[in-house]
């Protein structure tokens, strides 16, 4: 960065509340920290606070992203120390002009200090749009979160210089948003997302261990949030007949994700479903090693979601070599065509007959998937960034 030409900016504001909860990352947790561990020695950092946007400056930004890309339990008090330091570091406002400012994680973009904060500096807005679903499917959210999600949209369809999408199919529905709220719809780039993460824990450098069955019974996987739209409840039921029908014959179900929000039904039975008790195991906190270790054994993957933004389970199982059961939904054919065996999200008979199948020694189900594999090459975070830069630099001379 010169002292006449505008720095890259990178919203972390939501990287630090991930370091300061503790908590695991998300979907949209991954594609953050991808983007600050690219971006990291060219950009600047931004901080949102309290209605406030702070940009700091070279040294502090470099900390910050080190601390951000090093995960682990002292993440925290690092965190602690560094920002009262860093945010008294800012760059002033005068220097922002024409910057473009990539903020990947949805975050402030409902709220009037990001729009003043826009208007004020100048910068370029690049946001990354991740899905539509409290607009297109409410009834799978919080109450509110349709209307905040819809000022977001609106933020981004407005203010936007540009907006990557992770799949056509994302871009598609925000396009018909835009359309059918008349509002303008920027210039935009399809990038998927990339397997495997390029941040710690990645499954390129995983131990090996990884070659060891964790389970001694065949098993299946699903991995998600715990919450209505993923779908466990049909799972569950199924798993409940196979025990009642099979005993200690049937295989297991490993649900590798924390309780979200509107899964009382599915926790019930997790909590007092006693057929369940030999045949289901919960992991609600699952590092990236054991992630891929009990990816990579199972039987298939199991993806009977309603509706989904992306679905990087799908990508990430399908990258280990696991076969793949999932809900019929365009995006998902989108990213990986006809490898997986698809069904309806309601075809309860369905599903537990592909199940039975692929449970079988030897199931020949399983291994036409395998069959389909051939070739498949998941989706890189080089190439992502290969099409994400060369656009970024178009947009940065309009």
């Amino acid at each position: 960065m010169t002292a006449h030409s505008p720095p890259l900016l990178l919203d972390v504001s939501r990287l630090i509340w991930r370091g300061w909860s503790g908590r695991l990352p998300t979907g949209i947790d991954r594609t953050c920290l991808a983007y600050a561990a690219h971006y990291r020695d060219r950009a600047l950092a931004v901080v949102q606070r309290g209605g406030a946007t702070v940009v700091l400056d070279r040294a502090a930004s470099s900390a910050l992203f080190y601390i951000l890309l090093t995960d682990g339990p002292l993440q925290r008090a690092r965190l602690l120390r560094l920002l009262p330091r860093a945010l008294l570091s800012r760059v002033p406002a005068r220097r922002l002009h024409g910057a473009l400012y990539l903020n990947v994680g949805h975050t402030g973009l409902n709220t009037a200090g990001h729009t003043r904060w826009i208007g004020t500096t100048g910068v370029k807005p690049v946001y990354f749009v991740h899905d539509l679903i409290p607009l297109s499917h409410p009834e799978y959210c919080r109450p509110g979160e349709p209307e905040k999600h819809n000022q977001r949209m609106r933020t981004l369809l407005s203010l936007g210089t540009g907006v990557i999408g992770n799949s056509a199919e994302t871009i598609s529905v925000l396009t018909g948003h835009a359309q059918s709220q008349r509002l303008p719809i920027p210039a935009t780039v399809v990038a998927p997302l990339g397997v495997p993460p390029v941040v710690p824990g990645a499954f390129a450098s995983l131990p090996e261990s990884i070659g060891t069955p964790p389970l001694s019974r065949p098993y299946f996987v699903m991995l998600g949030t715990i919450e209505g739209r993923k779908n466990h409840v049909l799972i569950l039921n199924i798993w409940r007949e196979l025990a009642e029908r099979h005993g200690m014959a049937a295989p297991q179900l490993v649900i590798i994700g924390q309780r979200g929000w509107e899964s009382e039904q599915a926790v019930d039975m997790l909590d007092r479903c006693e057929p369940l008790r030999h045949h289901v195991i919960e992991l609600g906190r699952c590092n990236d090693a054991l992630l891929a270790r009990y990816m990579r054994h199972a039987r298939a993957l199991l993806f009977p979601s309603f509706v989904e933004g992306y679905g990087l389970p799908l990508v990430e199982a399908l990258a280990l070599g696991t076969p793949v059961i999932a809900s019929r939904l365009s995006v998902f054919q989108e990213l990986v065509k006809d490898i997986p065996d698809y069904l309806s999200p309601i075809d309860g008979l369905g599903w537990m007959e592909r199940i039975k199948a692929y449970a079988e020694p030897g199931s020949s189900a399983r291994a036409g998937q395998i069959a389909r594999m051939e070739g498949y090459a998941a989706p890189g975070w080089n190439q992502h960034f290969v099409n994400v830069d060369g656009w970024l630099e178009t947009l940065a001379k309009s």
